[in-house]
This record gives structure tokens, C-alpha cells and sequence, in this order.
């Protein structure tokens, strides 16, 4: 029978898998690692207090619950505050899961990657498959976290082969509950549009991310798969839905505007936003239907509707 650790079981998609793990026929434990609890987690889920930057803690809760499958996806997912506390989970974090994997031989681990690995480039491929070179980008801390950490999956693939790994590049996650610097950008009375740039977004539904990765971490096949749903969304058509105006700036203005606000400390943004903005990753999914065999229920626009429908006040009235 499966034993899984989940790392970052209290957040918000960590305890959404926790969840459903525990509702499994072929999983008999399911531990919620985290440092902090959740309340609305079910009693069949074990919580423990365990922190993924500290090795001896995440390696003795691996050996104490006899954890044969790891879903790692301790991480910090609202980034752009302490860059050095973000290294340490994300970066230092999966080092020390890994380390405890091949210490207490640990079978397999399901990881959140995400589709920033690949990085914001205006060269990328319109549809970018997993086969894509992953560069990240060094002025986004957490586009540069994710690629350092598939280097280092991938140095253990080599090195442990025994440890059967699953890395899912995950395209933006739409809930009922999500709010993050994404969704920021629709809650203005106009959509910032970059001019000459269709910025297309893939979304998925946290329902079906969850699927996923269940079905990962209870015997689907390993390998490395990007998570969206069937087409994208431009900005254009994303102001539509909303029932909201365009507002195209060039990005030579954009970046401008950036560089003053954060000089004045009225964003934290700066001119590297408008690389973010404008050459967005659009993931192609077409090796997860076929060889890990899901299908997503929803495509990237069925989930932002969605999210209109459970974020009722972001929809122009």
C-alpha cells in the first residue's frame, strides 16, 4: 500500500490533494507535512509539523511514517518578498526531500514544477512542449528557482534511478479560492494589454492539478509532463470575458512607468514585469493526455470562466 508524505500539505493546493489522496482504495497513510495546520483537512490525514528547510526534519518524518511516495510541493507561492527565504524552500527545500528520498528509499516523488522553468523569452516556440530547453530567467527569483530545482531532479534521476519521478510544469492554477499576483491583473477597471503582444495565458482548474497528481503519486507514469488545459487565452479575449476595456501601452512606456514606481516605492515592481508580461509560457499538454492519459475537464477557458463565476466581483457588473 502507498504511504504519502505531502510537503506543503496545509496550503491550498497541498491539502486540496491531501484530501483526495486519503480517499484512495490503494493509499493507506497520508501525512501532511507543513509548518503550520489546517483545519479543514480530514481527520484521515495525519498532520505534522515539518520543515522542508531544515534536512533532519523532513528526514525524520520520512523514516518515522515508513513514507514510500513523496508529493512535493512545498513551496512559496506568491513570490516577490524575502528572495533568500524563497531559495531556502524552494531551492534548499527540495535538496533536503531528495536527500531523505535516497536515504530511507523512498520509491517515488511527485513534484510541482511550473511552466516559469521554462522562462519569458520572446524566442520560446508559440506552443512549448517538454521537450522546450528549460532557462528560466535570473530576474525572476522564482522562474530561476524552478529551473535550478528540475537540475537538480535531474542530476538524481541520474544518480538514484531508483527513485521514480514525476515533474509536472504547471501552467497558472484558477480555484474558487485563488487571488495571487496573477489574478491582480484583472481586478483594475481596465486590462493592461503590452502593444504587438497577444500575452496568452493557460490555465488549469485545481480540481484537475489535484487528479494529476493523485494519480501520479498512486502508480500513473513517471516522467515529466506540463499541466494546462486544451487552448489559451489572450489578453484580448481575457478583457472580454470580463467585460472590461483595454489599456495598450508600449512596452518601452510600460517598462518606463515600472522603473519610475519602484524608484518611488510605489510598486515592487520594476521594468522586468514587462518581460513577464509579454512573453508568457504557453504550454502545449498533449503529452499528458496521451502518455500520462489525462484529460483535463476543463480547458484554459472553461477554468477562467469558472473563475469568474466563483469570483463574482472581478466581472465588470
Amino acid at each position: 500500500m502507498t504511504r504519502v508524505l505531502v510537503t506543503g500539505g496545509a496550503g491550498f493546493l497541498g491539502s486540496t490533494v491531501a484530501a483526495l489522496l486519503a480517499q484512495h482504495s490503494e493509499v493507506s497513510l497520508v501525512v501532511a507535512a507543513d509548518v503550520r495546520r489546517n483545519e479543514q483537512l480530514p481527520e484521515s490525514v495525519l498532520q505534522v509539523n515539518c520543515d522542508v528547510t531544515d534536512a533532519g526534519s523532513i528526514s525524520r518524518t520520512i523514516a518515522e511514517y515508513q513514507i514510500n511516495t513523496v508529493v512535493h510541493l512545498a513551496a512559496i507561492v506568491n513570490p516577490g518578498g524575502d528572495i533568500a527565504l524563497e531559495y531556502r524552500v524552494d531551492v534548499t527545500g527540495t535538496e533536503h526531500v531528495l536527500q531523505a528520498c535516497a536515504a530511507h528509499g523512498v520509491q517515488r516523488i511527485v513534484v510541482s514544477s511550473s511552466g516559469a522553468a521554462y522562462g519569458y523569452h520572446a524566442d520560446s516556440p508559440a506552443w512549448i512542449d517538454e521537450s522546450t530547453p528549460l532557462r528560466g530567467n535570473d530576474e525572476f527569483p522564482y522562474s530561476r528557482h524552478k529551473r535550478i530545482v528540475e537540475e537538480l531532479l535531474a542530476s538524481y534521476r541520474a544518480t538514484h534511478p531508483e527513485l521514480a519521478q514525476t515533474i509536472l510544469r504547471i501552467g497558472t492554477i484558477l480555484g474558487p479560492t485563488v487571488r495571487n499576483q496573477i489574478t491582480a491583473l484583472w481586478d483594475g477597471t481596465r486590462v493592461l494589454r503590452i502593444a504587438g503582444s497577444d500575452s496568452p495565458f493557460v490555465f488549469i482548474w485545481v480540481d484537475d492539478v489535484a487528479e494529476v497528481m493523485v494519480r501520479a503519486a498512486t502508480g500513473a507514469a513517471s516522467g515529466i509532463f506540463n499541466v494546462a488545459g486544451d487552448g489559451a487565452l489572450s489578453v484580448s479575449e481575457i478583457a472580454d470575458l470580463l467585460g472590461k476595456p483595454l489599456l495598450t501601452l508600449p512596452a518601452w512606456l510600460l517598462s518606463a512607468v515600472l522603473r519610475a514606481g519602484r524608484l518611488l516605492r510605489v510598486t515592487p515592481y520594476g521594468p522586468e514585469q514587462v518581460r513577464f508580461l509579454r512573453y508568457r509560457p504557453v504550454l502545449d499538454n498533449k503529452k499528458l493526455k496521451t502518455e500520462f492519459g489525462y484529460l483535463p475537464t476543463r480547458s484554459s477557458r472553461a477554468a477562467f470562466e469558472e473563475y469568474l463565476s466563483t469570483h463574482p466581483g472581478v466581472r465588470r457588473s
